[in-house]
């Protein structure tokens, strides 16, 4: 076979591989976007007539306060997975590298499995611990002499958003480490070794040559953070099911409520895109901000 002959085959080769791929990626993701965008477009309820209205959900949903209520409560979740998630995951990152933490492979584990773990039963494990009367969060606190701490975690509306973003935070932990550990062991041992000869250790060397290192790591796990996020909706909805009242509804739930308790199936499809215009535009933000040298 000759030099022109291969360069005919590899084309189609090329296409041939990728054209599965990109077959499922279309019926999977970009089909069901432009269905969503022309149902946001009708005033469907669920029947077999749309009746056509243009921008007009559209118009009710700028002015929807729960729908922003709801992205505020996103937005807060999201904030506290990155500063707590990261901030926890670069922390043992960096004992994972010392010399101090024994039985390395065990730790790993015990901190990945939460991450295979159904959301709905770490929902229905969380929904436990937080319960006033039988809980053992409470339970815990009463045996330590703590009962001015005790709390009802999931009925308070001004500490129950915080309450429901602590098991997404615990759960998902393990991602972030695996894939901060991974870009870790890439860094060139020669560079921790000089660092170590100048004196360079401890909380200097995660600072001065890990966090630099595995920068781009970072802000790629922070972004795919931030729209996980924007589409929270197992844990909430068995935690509190967005309550009390609506203090802990977020987008995807809303949507949910919208759409198939409400039957609002025009306006709900208009909730989603919502999500997904201000969850692109999230990332947007987060990857210019991130472009400016450090």
């Amino acid at each position: 076979m000759n030099d022109s002959t291969a360069m005919k085959i590899k084309p189609v080769m090329l296409l041939a591989l990728l054209v599965p791929g990109l077959a499922v990626y279309t019926f999977v993701m970009i089909v069901p976007l432009v269905f969503s965008f022309y149902y946001s477009l009708t005033d469907w309820t669920g029947g077999p007539v749309k009746q056509f209205i243009g921008f007009d959900n559209y118009l009710q949903l700028v002015k929807d306060r729960l729908f922003w209520d709801s992205f505020k409560n996103n937005l807060t979740i999201m904030l506290l997975t990155l500063i707590i998630q990261m901030g926890l995951a670069f922390f043992l990152t960096t004992l994972f590298m010392s010399k101090l933490m024994r039985m390395k492979e065990f730790h790993r584990t015990v901190i990945f499995f939460p991450v295979v773990l159904s959301a709905v039963v770490v929902g229905f494990i969380w929904q436990m611990i937080y319960s006033r009367d039988y809980g053992i969060l409470n339970a815990v606190l009463t045996s330590v002499g703590l009962e001015s701490w005790i709390r009802p975690w999931l009925d308070d509306p001004g500490l129950v958003i915080y309450s429901v973003a602590v098991p997404l935070i615990w759960q998902y932990l393990g991602i972030p480490l695996i894939i901060f550990l991974s870009a870790v062991h890439g860094i060139p041992k020669e560079i921790y070794e000089t660092c170590e000869l100048d004196g360079c250790t401890g909380f200097k060397k995660a600072r001065y040559i890990t966090f630099p290192l595995i920068y781009d790591t970072i802000k790629v796990v922070m972004m795919l953070s931030i729209s996980s996020n924007m589409l929270v909706f197992s844990h909430i909805y068995v935690m509190t099911g967005g309550g009390p009242g609506t203090s802990s509804m977020v987008l995807a739930q809303y949507a949910y409520k919208t759409s198939f308790t409400s039957m609002q199936l025009g306006y709900g499809s208009a909730v989603t895109m919502g999500m997904f215009v201000l969850s692109f535009g999230i990332v947007l933000i987060f990857k210019r901000l991130t472009e400016v040298r450090r």
